[in-house]
């Protein structure tokens, strides 16, 4: 099964080749085929120069350039449109999730035959380095009120990193959000759409250069429009989107 991983890039020059080594590195060793997808997010920066070294080193790099609408969710949604593989992962460009931690995810999905694999920073084994006070409070807060109004044990829906089958990926589209709330949307449509999943320990780490693209006080409402459209579909659709097993 082909490993797909989908990295938006906006602006990340000073860490895309550290990120992009790290994870060769790690994957250089591995006894699967993968590739890396890199969306350069229309870019203000060298990024996409260092994108295109990168190319030129690892035979796994491919890229393309989303000239707009721009924005984390919109990235995405690029590469979600475009990757190969038979299973797709979203990390980040900044080096905040682990290569190892890929591919525990990928074994993880295999061996359990999972159409999803979600991380979680806040279960025992998980990890979370650097995170700034303000955030974490939010995010804890964020969860807490996803879990209660989804009523949903998983404890981290707003982890960006999350392993997904192709069939999984088809199954939950057509995708709305455009910025970061899309970090929910996946997962929860995943959940009531009936696809199968499991919660692993995953770490995460702050950025090493730049500056985080997510601004809390834009973001509030966006989260909370998905967060509604989820409830609505999960307690008023009737299940009309319900994987058919």
């Amino acid at each position: 099964m082909k490993l797909s991983i989908v990295i938006p890039a906006y602006n990340e020059g000073d860490s895309i080749v550290e990120t992009i080594d790290q994870m060769e590195n790690v994957l250089s060793k591995v006894e699967f085929e993968y590739e890396i997808f890199i969306v350069n997010d229309n870019s203000k920066d060298n990024t996409l120069e260092k994108i295109k070294e990168l190319a030129t080193k690892y035979p796994s790099i491919k890229y393309d350039t989303n000239t707009g609408p721009n924005g984390y969710g919109y990235a995405v949604r690029y590469g979600l449109e475009l990757y190969s593989g038979d299973c797709v992962a979203i990390m980040m460009a900044d080096l905040s999730e682990s290569p190892e931690d890929l591919v525990r995810f990928y074994r993880t999905m295999v061996e359990g035959n999972y159409d999803c694999v979600f991380g979680s920073r806040f279960i025992k084994g998980g990890e979370v380095i650097d995170y700034p006070w303000v955030k974490k409070v939010v995010n804890r807060m964020a969860n807490f009120i996803i879990r209660v109004i989804m009523n949903i044990r998983y404890n981290d829906t707003t982890n960006a990193f999350k392993l997904y089958k192709r069939e999984t990926i088809n199954g939950i589209k057509p995708f709305l959000a455009p910025h970061f709330n899309l970090t929910i949307e996946l997962p929860l449509k995943a959940i009531i759409r009936g696809y199968s999943y499991t919660v692993i320990p995953n770490s995460w780490a702050n950025r090493k250069h730049g500056e985080s693209k997510l601004k809390i006080r834009e973001m509030g409402s966006r989260y909370f429009f998905i967060l509604m459209y989820c409830f609505i579909e999960k307690y008023f659709s009737r299940g009309d989107f319900k994987k058919k097993w």
